[in-house]
């Protein structure tokens, strides 16, 4: 559920618990829904925390693409809808599948694989 949502629903909580529920019972109406939020951000943020951030060309590393321009030894691919300039020291046709196994600077080491 995106945060949006979420404060719509908080917003209908509040207003619920003003305007319609009569007094005695509006107060537990408020703490409740304030209890929901607290526990949820604490759980989207628990979530959000679960894993190390993958960010940079080092997560391409393992991923597969195809050849855009023949790579004899250098040449384009594309690997998870970006194009990345690359290398394949045994060589590899356009339309071929690649894995890629190292990277120097912003230049992919690719392997190529069977069809």
């Amino acid at each position: 559920m995106s945060s949006d949502n979420r404060r719509v629903i908080l917003l209908i909580g509040v207003a619920l618990a003003v305007f319609v529920i009569p007094f005695p019972w509006n107060i537990p109406v408020l703490i409740l829904f304030a209890a929901v939020e607290v526990l949820e951000t604490l759980g989207t943020w628990a979530w959000s925390r679960r894993g190390k951030p993958k960010v940079g060309v080092e997560t391409l590393i393992g991923a597969t693409g195809r050849v855009v321009t023949d790579c004899r030894p250098n040449g384009t691919v594309r690997v998870k809808g970006e194009l990345w300039r690359a290398r394949c020291e045994g060589g590899a046709g356009m339309g071929s599948r690649v894995r890629v196994t190292g990277r120097e600077e912003l230049l992919l080491i690719v392997e190529r694989l069977p069809d």
